[in-house]
């Protein structure tokens, strides 16, 4: 049995466009990465306030089952308590390093019981698209993050800021690794999430886009919520 996600992506850079074939093994959500850390601990207290674990590291680093990583345009929950949130994710191929946009959907009913449950309950769709990390490493806090929620048949904006809210991929392939080493082929991370306006909901389609205001060009991805009964 095939453990990886296999997926054929478009690779875009200065120089033309790609074919690129990924093969990925490890998949690695890293949570709570925020650059504020007054911020982030004042969060984490509110959430301890509802019941929800303080987390053992910030930021922490979930493994999940790299099967979940999808391009698919729709994707099957159970309930409806999940709900997507747009993040960077690098991807390390065999010829280097490089970025897309994903969604780190997730059950929010079992995220108050076990966090890395939740991580693992749900696909994880990105865009077919990526650039050279290589290329945006030197301007990566003016990325800009967005996602659109449609809900009842109205689309909102649903996420926006810049990476500059989180750590860098840089840092965070350090302290995950402990090693300047960088993620091994086959890797792929999601960097961490913005926070919602005007609360976290479930949805019917969810679209996420990364857009680049130094070179001028946006990469994205849009996804249907297909709700299976829960029957006990």
């Amino acid at each position: 049995m095939d453990a990886c996600a296999s997926l054929e992506l478009t690779g875009h850079a200065k120089n033309g466009d790609a074919g690129l074939y990924a093969r990925i093994d490890t998949l690695v959500i890293a949570g709570w990465t925020g650059r504020d850390e007054g911020a982030m601990q004042a969060h984490i207290a509110e959430l301890e306030a509802l019941g929800i674990s303080r987390p053992k590291s910030t930021p922490i680093f979930y493994r999940v089952a790299a099967a979940l990583l999808t391009t698919a345009e729709a994707i099957e929950v159970s309930g409806e308590e999940s709900s997507g949130e747009v993040e960077t994710v690098v991807l390390s191929l065999p010829d280097g390093l490089w970025v897309g946009v994903g969604s780190d959907h997730t059950d929010r009913k079992i995220e108050a019981v076990n966090v890395t449950a939740s991580k693992q309950m749900c696909a994880k769709p990105i865009g077919r698209e990526l650039w050279p990390y290589a290329e945006v490493e030197d301007h990566w806090d003016q990325l800009v993050l967005r996602s659109f929620a449609t809900v009842g048949g109205k689309r909102r904006l649903y996420q926006e800021g810049t990476a500059a809210t989180m750590r860098p991929p840089g840092e965070l392939m350090r302290l995950y690794t402990a090693s300047d080493a960088g993620l091994p082929p086959g890797s792929a991370m999601f960097g961490g999430t913005l926070a919602v306006a005007g609360g976290i909901a479930p949805a019917e389609s969810f679209e996420i886009e990364l857009h680049d205001p130094v070179l001028k060009r946006t990469i994205g991805h849009r996804y249907a919520v297909r709700t299976l009964p829960i029957e006990g």
